[in-house]
Formats: C-alpha cells, structure tokens, sequence
C-alpha cells in the first residue's frame, strides 16, 4: 500500500532510490516529485540522526541484525524519521507495508488492512501494517488491533508525536516496543542540508551564514529543512542565482513556528522547565524557556496564569509582591497585547526567578486540607461560636472568649482555636528564613513561647 505521504523524514545520499548507474533529474519548478520524496533513505546506513537506535550495538540496529521483526511504537517530534523507519522496515524484512493514518483512517481501513493481511499469510508473507499519528485513534479503534497482534497476523508499528503512556492503551503499549526518536541536532541538519542541495541544485553554494539561517529555521525538523532548501533552490533558480548569502535566504523562505503543540508534550515539557526554572532561581533559563512558549505559540494569557499561580505556590509570603506583580503584569497585558504587554509578563518572570523562595504555605495549604479530610468533623469550642441571640447566649455561645485587641501585644495567649477534640493541635504552617517569611516565624515563635508561658504560670509575662 504505497503512499506519497513524507511525514518524518530521514535524509539519504544523492543516489539512495534510484538503481545503479540510474540518475535522477534535479528538481525544478516543474518537476512533481517533492525533494523531500526523492531523498528517502534506502538503507539504515542512509540515515541521518537516530544514533542512539540505529548505531553500531543499539536496540533497532541489532533488531535488523538478529533479523527479529516486532511491533513497535515510535515517539518523537515531526520530521525525524518515524514514517521512513517503518519502510525501511518493511523493506528489509521482506514484508508487506500497510501504511494508514490515524486522522484519514477509521474501521473500514483497519478492517481492509486486516483482510490485506490474512492473504499475505496464504502466501507466506509478513505484513507490517503501519499506523501514522496512532494518538488520534480512540481506544476501540487501537482495541481492533490487539487480537491480530497477538495472533501474528500483523506486526504492529505506531508513530505519534505524543507520549504514548498517555495516549496508547495499555495492551497495545504491553506489546510493542516503544523507542523514542530525537530532533536533529545542527551537525545533522547540516549534513541533511548537504546532501538535499546536492540532490537538488548541485551548482548552487550557500554561505556559512544562509546555512545557519535554514538550520535555525528547521528547529531540529528534517522534513522541513528539505521542505525550505527546495523553496530556497526554487527561488534561486528563478532569480538565476548560484551564490546565496543570509540575505537572500532570508527574504526566500517563510519560517514555521517552532516544535510546539499547545495540547501535546512539548507544551507540558516547557511549561515544566519555565516553571522549575522560576523555582530554582534562574532569571535567565526561566526568560528563556518564556521567550520559547511564546515564539511557539502560547497564549501569553496562559502564561500570565501560571505565573501567579507560580508566585502562590513557590514564594508566597516569603514577597507577597510577588502575587501583586503577577498580576499587574497580567493586567497590562490585557491592556497593552502583543508583543508590548509581553515585556510586563517576562519583567514578572524575571522578579518570580529572583525572589525569595517558600512553598510553606503551598505545604501547609496541602497537609490541611488532608488532615480534614482524615480527621472528619469536630465540634466548634462553644467560646468560638456565634452567639447572636439570648438563647445561644444561654447555651454558652462564646462565653469567656478573649478578644484578642484587648489582649497585650493583641494577642490572647494561650488560647485555643482548634476544636477541643483535636489536641494536641497541629501545626500546619513552618515558615522560611527567606524573605517576609523569616519575619514570620520569628513572630511565630514568640507567640508560641508566651503560649507556652501561659500554660505554665497562666501569666503570658
């Protein structure tokens, strides 16, 4: 079941699908075959990237070694080979390659590929029935699959951008191996830019600069840096260009966003990795992880949200100004939009990463709640209840309860605000030494000292 579809590209040399002695014209404008097509790897060693599956000892290479075909789920971000692997797959092994995506596809497809696969065992022939973006099928339709898996009839091969701990179900999961692909780093997006001109426009020379500019613009995405040098080949030959400098590059090419899925992992990844960068008081790594959602794509609103939700759980009353911060940076956003609100929301980021630190209020906010959930309802002391009328009055509704301003120091020490059933009563609330906080528990333990005092002498004094 052939497809034109290119998704997650690897790289391969010049001479990679044709038969030997065979030459390919170099695309131009009119040709219909995309670079990105021509350039698929016939072989392992075409690849590009991956070394830490495909390299010499690694789990894929010696799969092919060993000649031991099994299912299998591939994860990682678009353009990194997912879609290539499993030709290539099927290639070696000799098997047929059923190739259906998860976003065109339904139970007709599965049902089809499945009867494709019962005449491929008539004839003593593997089937590997690919499934592209995997994560778009709902349980019942990634169920359909389970009992020819496990029969043998099919060799199961996934692909998906999203973890698939998350978005596969746990009985396919248990039987495929998951192996995660990575992004291409600049040394392999260069050698990938190579081998595309070369193929393309063999005449054609790029300075350090304009190569850099692609490789930037390619964010780690092999299909896209193919998908860019073909754009850029095109508009060279049009202006009759055989020398391309940044310049020209840069008014040639129309660069994407950057990998970013506001539903999928890498929006949680860096969403993590801003956050965990303000927690551990690193302005810049915290700027830069802000500046990346952004460039992706983030709503700024979200991120103005988790920001004051950042200032509550990591500082708290270690700076209060950080929660007003927080939000005047929200408000000026509103105000202002894009992109000069942003300057107020990454200001708020940089005073987030440099203050003070305390999760004791998040801390103690937590260990509450789940104290009251395990301890169950107790009594209200009647010296704290309310006493609004003659007959509550009667019943002791707050008889001898001290009023706290007409205490020394405003303070009614030795008092007791926990039901009466809860004692010893627990303490909830540990400040910091940082920041407010270190202020706090200074006041805190002398409170707790003339309480102690009190209980003592019965004099706070």
């Amino acid at each position: 079941m052939a497809s034109n579809h290119f998704d997650d590209l690897f790289s391969m040399s010049a001479a990679a699908t044709q038969p030997a002695g065979v030459s390919s014209p170099a695309p131009s404008p009119g040709n219909s075959v995309p670079l990105a097509e021509s350039l698929r790897p016939a072989t392992l060693d075409e690849v590009v990237g991956q070394k830490h599956l495909l390299g010499p000892g690694m789990p894929l290479r010696l799969a092919f070694t060993a000649r031991r075909l099994h299912s299998m789920i591939l994860w990682g971000p678009p353009g990194v080979g997912k879609t290539t692997l499993a030709r290539l797959t099927a290639e070696d092994f000799g098997a047929d390659f059923i190739q259906i995506s998860a976003v065109l596809s339904g139970v007709k497809e599965i049902r089809e590929a499945v009867e494709r696969a019962r005449l491929n065992r008539l004839q003593c022939r593997q089937t590997l029935l690919f499934v592209d973006e995997i994560h778009r099928f709902n349980k019942a339709q990634q169920d359909a699959f389970l009992p020819h898996v496990e029969s043998g009839l099919i060799t199961f091969m996934g692909a998906t951008t999203e973890n698939p701990s998350f978005e596969v179900v746990g009985a396919l999961l248990s039987r495929a191996q998951v192996y995660v692909l990575h992004a291409l780093n600049p040394e392999e997006l260069e050698q990938l830019l190579q081998r595309a001109l070369a193929r393309g426009a063999p005449g054609l020379a790029l300075t350090a600069e304009a190569q850099a500019l692609l490789v930037g613009y390619a964010d780690g995405d092999g299909r896209r840096l193919i998908n860019l040098a073909e754009q850029m080949i095109v508009a060279a030959q049009t202006a009759g260009h055989t020398h391309i400098d940044a310049h020209f590059a840069a008014q040639a090419l129309s660069p994407a966003l950057r990998r970013f899925d506001k539903g999928g992992d890498a929006f949680y990844d860096q969403i993590s990795a801003l956050h965990k960068s303000v927690r551990g008081s690193s302005p810049d790594a915290a700027l830069y992880w802000f500046a990346r959602m952004l460039d992706g794509g983030a709503d700024p609103r979200y991120l103005a949200r988790r920001l004051v939700r950042m200032a509550w759980e990591d500082i708290g009353l270690a700076d209060p100004r950080a929660a007003r911060m927080t939000l005047d940076a929200a408000e000026t956003y509103e105000r202002l939009g894009s992109p000069e609100g942003e300057l107020a929301l990454a200001q708020a980021v940089i005073y987030l990463a440099c203050a003070p630190k305390s999760n004791a209020g998040y801390v103690a906010w937590n260990e509450a709640r789940a104290f009251v959930q395990k301890a169950g309802s107790h009594a209200v002391p009647p010296h704290l209840r309310n006493a609004p009328t003659r007959l509550m009055k009667e019943l002791g509704h707050g008889h001898a309860y001290r009023y706290a301003h007409d205490e020394p120091d405003a303070y009614a020490a030795g008092e007791n605000y926990f039901p009466e059933t809860l004692k010893p009563q627990p303490h909830f609330y540990t400040p910091t030494p940082r920041g407010l906080e270190g202020k706090i528990g200074e006041r805190l333990r002398w409170l707790r000292e003339l309480d102690a005092r009190t209980r003592r002498h019965g004099n706070p004094t």
